[in-house]
């Protein structure tokens, strides 16, 4: 069967890499939505530095400012062209504490950020409490204090700044607690187990991918969404989801769920076995068991749409799936010392170090740290050079998104000191 020729889609992202000389000396003003009111930019290492400092810097290397821009958020690239919906703000919230800031991971390689809106964190965290309690009852209340401690709405803040409005961070926020919910129900500490965790997973993955049936069987199936937390949160937060997103991003997330269920299906099976995995075999587990659903929806939740061809092609995916894995062994690190006090054995990447290489825990968990800084500069690298390669608007402000994505999800994990703490190994 012959090649099909290219879409129009990718005829303009092949244009766009001939461009690559031109469009790669953009300037601040193309970059940016309000330029002048930019004071800061940051360097290559996360660090912010006077704007005449990064000018300068620039004059001698502008495709490096380019993709430090594209890297490094929340003041970073983006158009106002680009949002879908005008940027609303809340209400001034009664008060705003600052969260605690937390100790980073000691050598772990990230880049800080600023506290997320304080404003908008009360309201989303009013709205999601409401939305999980009373309309999709996902939580019983003795789980309440677990809920607030889980600070979902600094978690959306900081990863999406460029969010147009309160209701596109509801779009992930639910996203988020309904993935949570699943994952506390089927298969953790809220009576999860992994015996019959294959038949769970595939009927709550219909409150995503519907079924379709006979008139007959299709009744039955539809009370079946009301059966059990999750399905009731997926089922809901999808509905949200579908109202925001196109068909594609729909189903570019359905994709990426299944990838989900995936991962957590090989992880039980090692539970049924009692196996502990090579190193290589849980960092396999852990490119399906990750985070990726929730960069995956950036351009959803900022109010745009990255073209499928786009999203689809080897460097796109491969600088998503660097992106997530990366930040899934952030959340190793952090939740160590917590799974470690948890019932039963919870594989996380220095355990398996420890238990299939033979070293102390503490050497695991500093080895493990330097693979997580090893994604990183492969997640960075990937990603300037598909900058470089194809800097059209929404390819350039997607691989932002995704970076800020990364560094709001290391912010959340630092600052959560009622979920983690880390091991004395320092």
């Amino acid at each position: 069967m012959p090649e099909p020729g290219p879409t129009t889609a990718q005829s303009r992202l092949a244009d766009a890499v001939a461009l690559v000389g031109a469009r790669i000396r953009l300037t601040a003003a193309e970059l940016h939505d309000d330029p002048g009111a930019e004071t800061a930019s940051a360097d290559a290492t996360g660090v912010l530095v006077p704007q005449a400092e990064a000018e300068s810097r620039a004059a001698v290397d502008p495709a490096t400012r380019v993709l430090e821009r594209v890297l490094r958020g929340p003041s970073g690239l983006g158009t106002a062209g680009l949002y879908l919906a005008p940027r609303e703000e809340p209400p001034t919230p009664r008060e705003a504490e600052p969260p605690t800031q937390g100790t980073p991971v000691p050598g772990l390689y990230h880049h800080p950020v600023a506290p997320p809106d304080p404003v908008r964190v009360e309201e989303v965290s009013r709205r999601i409490k409401r939305w999980a309690v009373d309309e999709v009852q996902a939580y019983p209340p003795e789980w309440e204090d677990q809920f607030d401690g889980f600070s979902v709405g600094r978690y959306m803040v900081a990863c999406h700044p460029d969010a147009p409005t309160i209701d596109h961070l509801m779009i992930a926020a639910r996203l988020m607690v309904a993935e949570n919910v699943l994952d506390d129900c089927y298969c953790e500490d809220h009576g999860g187990s992994p015996v019959g965790l294959g038949s769970r997973l595939l009927l709550a993955h219909t409150a995503l991918d519907p079924v379709l049936t006979t008139p007959e069987y299709e009744q039955p199936w539809r009370e079946s969404l009301q059966s059990d937390a999750p399905r009731r949160a997926y089922r809901s937060a999808m509905a949200y989801f579908a109202e925001q997103a196109t068909p594609s991003q729909a189903d570019r997330y359905r994709h990426d769920m299944a990838r989900l269920h995936l991962g957590y299906l090989a992880e039980a099976a090692w539970a049924e076995a009692e196996h502990v995995p090579e190193v290589w075999e849980y960092l396999a587990m852990r490119q399906f068991n990750n985070f990726r659903p929730c960069p995956t929806i950036t351009d959803t939740i900022g109010g745009y749409e990255l073209p499928a061809d786009a999203h689809a092609r080897p460097e796109m995916q491969r600088v998503i799936a660097l992106a997530s894995n990366a930040t899934t062994i952030v959340n190793d690190l952090y939740s160590y010392t917590k799974e470690l006090d948890s019932p039963g054995t919870h594989l996380n990447l220095p355990v398996v170090i420890s238990e299939r290489e033979g070293v102390p825990d503490r050497d695991a968990y500093l080895k493990a740290v330097e693979l997580h800084n090893d994604l990183m500069h492969a997640f960075e690298s990937e990603a300037a050079a598909l900058a470089a390669a194809c800097p059209v608007p929404s390819v350039l402000r997607f691989l932002r998104g995704v970076a800020v994505w990364v560094d709001g999800n290391h912010h959340w994990h630092q600052t959560n000191t009622y979920r983690y703490s880390l091991p004395d190994f320092w």
